[in-house]
């Protein structure tokens, strides 16, 4: 077993400060059902190409607003620490944005252990950053689509920061949207220095379109 997964959701009804008509019970359970099953699968697909135990934090889905989300690094990262950043968008049913943020002593640490044994060129370094935020991205994005069964599409990824101060790189004017549904986990390998925070936003107008894809879901479950 590579990696622990335990999910706990803070219902979403309880941090609406927006004119968006909260989840109902079920939709907020089967919702975290989902994030469950992407989550881990993100995790196993990490340890497995890292040959190390991956531990999850405990993930969470709430609606937030761009300040929020800045909050939510910054409770995660010194403000004042330097990070590197992968981004993807995603659509098709769905639409939003990913973003994996690795603490630099991460991104460090990244090289070491998928093996290499020399000093990488930044060439290298920034490819390796780029494999590791796909692989943690698709699975997510692969999970929620085969377990809600509604097609999704990702971009490639793109880096959005390098070695750069994390106050420079989550500012509102860089993100394309004012409230979004948060869902955001944190990856660490024990005894290094590998730490990485996966978020994932859905779009205002995906909210909606999410909440008819969950009663389909809930439907199928119950038959």
């Amino acid at each position: 077993m590579y990696c622990t997964n335990t999910v706990s959701f803070k219902s979403v009804n309880k941090t609406i400060t927006m004119s968006i008509p909260p989840y109902t019970e079920d939709q907020n359970d089967a919702l975290q059902e989902v994030v469950n099953i992407a989550m881990g699968q993100a995790g196993d697909s990490l340890a497995r190409i890292l040959g190390n135990f991956v531990a999850l934090s405990v993930p969470r889905i709430r609606l937030v607003t761009v300040e929020d989300v800045i909050k939510t690094v910054t409770d995660m990262v010194d403000n004042n620490a330097k990070i590197s950043a992968v981004r993807q968008a995603f659509s098709n049913s769905l639409r939003g944005e990913a973003i994996v943020v690795f603490a630099q002593a991460g991104a460090d640490d990244l090289a070491d252990l998928m093996g290499y044994d020399t000093d990488l060129d930044r060439s290298a370094e920034q490819e390796l950053l780029l494999e590791v935020g796909n692989l943690l991205v698709g699975a997510v994005i692969t999970g929620i689509s085969e377990t809600l069964k509604t097609d999704l599409n990702f971009s490639a990824p793109s880096l959005m920061a390098e070695r750069t101060p994390l106050d420079q790189v989550l500012v509102p004017e860089q993100l394309s949207w004012s409230h979004a549904l948060l869902m955001e986990v944190n990856f660490t390998v024990e005894s290094r220095d590998f730490n990485c925070h996966l978020l994932m936003f859905m779009a205002e107008e995906a909210i909606d379109t999410l909440r008819s894809i969950l009663d389909e879901f809930i439907d199928r479950i119950q038959e």
